[in-house]
């Protein structure tokens, strides 16, 4: 349906007004302010042109062009008042013409890339939730959060990679770190959750699920990428079984204890193992009532603050277990945050895993006090 014209008389007035920006117009009057106290004459003039320039960083085209407009009525009013010469003043006018044209253009150039900019930030979120798709906080009989931060905060999405599906071989997972960033590390990263998917649930035996991502990474990987992971499954009552590939050892909260999961055997990166001939090992570890399993990317681990100290991941979440594993990896992040001063420097993955006990009625935590972020009521 077209809409009515607007004959409204004070329809253009009021566009005018809230078309220009209010920081340039006040400037603007602080030197016509100087200028009237030192009846200097067409000596500020030039200077007004600060207006529509400092306009153009903040507002569009409309504006910048309604703060010129502004400028050049006051500059030909202190030209007339301090009697300054036509030439004089002539000069003065056309210089603020030219800064007023000049920067209304590269306002509206502005203007034009941020929209590109928001179109290839929705792209790129649009991907990640594609990607990394949304992990339920329960699945099977555990309790599960994830915290993912790019590098690239920008572009939202990065090379780390993690997936959580439930498969009728019981619930399995991956959290992996793809060497390299950018487009090329999320191509990467697409093909090895794309085969975990499918594999997960058509193969019966955790060892082949990761045979069948080397194969795929093989025919497709250079010979310098690779692709360090924990795959894991939980195939039966009280059994998590873990295959590590070259990624950091995920962390074993048992009792209030923190303990590294190391392998058994270490085993090549997927997409090497045809360099080093060494086939991966399965880890079956005990998983009971209260444990909780902890996994990560080096980009926690490796994060470093201004003294070059490295973030003391065990430590923190020593200090941050509790029994709403969305409060404990919120406490992570945000102590990673601090640690580090604001900014990651490299894609950023956390996910944990908790065995509710038998007798335990999951009930989510009300909000943190301000001062325990992350904490649970004891």
């Amino acid at each position: 349906m077209s809409q009515a014209p607007d004959h409204d008389p004070d329809h253009w007035p009021r566009r005018l007004v809230a078309a220009m920006p209010v920081l340039p117009i006040l400037i603007i009057s602080g030197f016509v302010l100087v200028d009237l106290v030192s009846g200097s004459g067409t000596t500020w003039v030039p200077l007004l042109a600060t207006g529509p320039a400092l306009a153009a960083t903040t507002g569009g085209p409309r504006g910048v062009l309604c703060v010129g407009l502004v400028a050049a009525v006051l500059g030909v009013s202190l030209g007339i008042r301090g009697g300054a010469q036509g030439s004089e003043l002539a000069v003065a006018l056309a210089a603020l013409l030219v800064v007023t044209l000049a920067c209304g253009a590269g306002s509206a150039l502005r203007m034009r890339r941020e929209r590109v900019l928001a179109a290839v930030r929705s792209v790129a979120e649009a991907a990640q939730h594609a990607l990394l798709q949304p992990v339920p906080a329960t699945i099977g009989p555990f309790q599960v959060a994830v915290r993912y931060s790019a590098a690239a905060a920008e572009a939202r999405i990065g090379g780390d990679l993690y997936a959580l599906v439930s498969t009728p071989y019981g619930v399995r997972l991956i959290v992996g770190d793809v060497r390299g960033k950018g487009l090329p590390a999320v191509g990467t990263a697409a093909l090895v959750l794309g085969v975990f998917r499918e594999a997960a649930h058509d193969e019966p035996d955790l060892l082949e699920v990761v045979a069948r991502i080397e194969r795929s990474l093989a025919r497709n990987l250079g010979s310098d990428d690779f692709v360090t992971a924990v795959v894991a499954g939980y195939p039966r009552e009280g059994q998590l079984e873990m295959v590590n590939c070259g990624h950091a050892a995920p962390l074993l909260v048992r009792d209030s204890v923190v303990v590294p999961v190391d392998p058994d055997r270490p085993a090549p990166p997927l997409g090497l193992r045809s360099l080093s001939g060494d086939a991966p090992a399965l880890h079956v570890l005990p998983f009971t009532d209260g444990d909780q399993l902890l996994l990560y990317t080096d980009g926690v681990t490796e994060a470093r603050n201004h003294d070059r100290e490295f973030y003391p991941l065990a430590e923190g979440l020593a200090r941050h277990t509790c029994d709403e594993p969305v409060d404990t990896v919120t406490a992570l992040h945000a102590e990673l945050q601090a640690h580090v001063g604001g900014r990651l420097h490299d894609d950023a993955a956390l996910l944990l895993l908790r065995m509710p006990a038998t007798a335990e009625t999951p009930v989510r935590s009300e909000a943190p006090e301000p001062g325990r972020v992350g904490s649970c009521p004891s």
